[in-house]
C-alpha cells in the first residue's frame, strides 16, 4: 500500500492549534504591520511587545526572530495554549530567542506587565468583550500597560457579509478551512461563528473553535479608543489589486475605507 503524500492531514492526525496557525494566520505580514506603523506613526522601530488572548503565540514568535533584541510578552487565560506554545517554541526557537518571550496566564482585562512599545489584540480576539463599558475599561488597561508614545494596534472585520449566516471554504495544503459565521443578532450584534476542518479522506473537525462575539462597528471602537484615553486612531486599510479584485497586500493609512461586503482593517491607537 502506497503511502500517503506528506502533506496527507486527517481528523485522526491533526493537531487542531497547528490546523488553525496555518490556516488563519500570517504572523509575518502582522509583525510587518506593526514595524510599518511604528515608522510611520512614531518614526522609530518598536524593540518590546505584548500580545493580548495571545493564544499559540504565533505572532510573538514571530517578532523574537527579527532582532536580536526584540522582547515578547504573551497573555492568555487559557493554560493549555500556553503550554501548546511552549513547545512549539522549543521546536522552533533558539534558547536565545525563546529566552526572549515571556508567558502570562492571566485575564487580559487585569493582568498587569511591564510597560512596552506595543500592545498588539489580534483575530477580533477583543470581540469576546461584549459590552462597552468592559471595552472602554479593556482598552483603558491596555494603555497603561503602554509607554508613554506607545501603540495599540488591533484588527476588526466587518461588511454587509458579516452579518449573514454563511460559510466559507478555503483550501490549503492538505486540508480544508470552513469558516461557519452561524449566526447573528441585529438587535444585540451578537455573533456565534465556528471554524471546521475538512480533509482530503473524508473525515473532519467540525467546531474545532467557536467563538461568540460581539461585531464591533468601527465608530464603536473608535469612540471607546478616545475615551478610553488614546489620542488618535488611525485605519489601515488594504489595497485591491486590480487584477484579481483581492487584497494587495498593501496597508495604508485610509480614514474612510470601503464598502466592500467584506472587510479587514488594522487600527493603530496612539497613546
Amino acid at each position: 500500500m502506497a503511502r500517503p503524500p506528506k502533506n496527507w492531514y486527517t481528523a485522526k492526525t491533526s493537531d487542531v492549534h497547528d490546523l488553525y496557525e496555518r490556516s488563519v494566520q500570517c504572523p509575518e505580514a502582522e509583525v510587518d504591520l506593526v514595524d510599518q506603523a511604528w515608522h510611520e506613526l512614531r518614526g522609530r522601530t518598536p524593540r518590546t511587545i505584548r500580545e493580548d488572548f495571545c493564544g499559540t503565540g504565533a505572532v510573538i514568535r514571530e517578532w523574537v526572530t527579527r532582532r536580536d533584541d526584540n522582547l515578547a510578552i504573551g497573555v492568555d487565560l487559557d493554560g493549555d495554549i500556553l503550554d501548546w506554545c511552549r513547545g512549539r517554541m522549543a521546536k522552533d526557537l533558539s534558547d536565545q530567542q525563546a529566552g526572549r518571550i515571556t508567558l502570562v496566564q492571566g485575564d487580559v482585562t487585569t493582568t498587569d506587565s511591564d510597560s512596552v512599545d506595543c500592545v498588539l489584540a489580534m483575530n477580533f480576539s477583543y470581540f469576546a468583550i461584549k459590552d462597552r463599558p468592559s471595552l472602554v475599561n479593556y482598552f483603558q488597561h491596555v494603555r497603561a500597560g503602554l509607554i508613554d508614545d506607545g501603540i495599540f494596534l488591533l484588527d476588526a472585520y466587518g461588511g454587509s457579509d458579516a452579518h449573514l449566516q454563511l460559510d466559507e471554504d478555503r483550501d490549503l495544503d492538505g486540508f480544508t478551512y470552513v469558516w461557519d459565521q452561524h449566526s447573528y443578532s441585529p438587535v444585540t450584534a451578537y455573533v456565534v461563528n465556528h471554524i471546521h476542518f475538512e480533509f482530503p479522506d473524508d473525515s473532519s473537525i467540525k467546531n474545532a473553535f467557536t467563538y461568540r462575539w460581539r461585531l464591533w462597528s468601527l465608530p464603536e471602537i473608535h469612540d471607546a479608543l478616545l475615551d478610553a484615553g488614546f489620542g488618535r486612531v488611525v485605519f489601515y486599510w488594504e489595497g485591491t489589486d486590480n487584477e484579481t479584485g483581492e487584497g494587495d497586500g498593501i496597508w495604508k493609512i485610509d480614514d474612510i475605507g470601503e464598502p466592500c461586503p467584506g472587510w479587514v482593517t488594522y487600527i493603530a491607537a496612539l497613546r
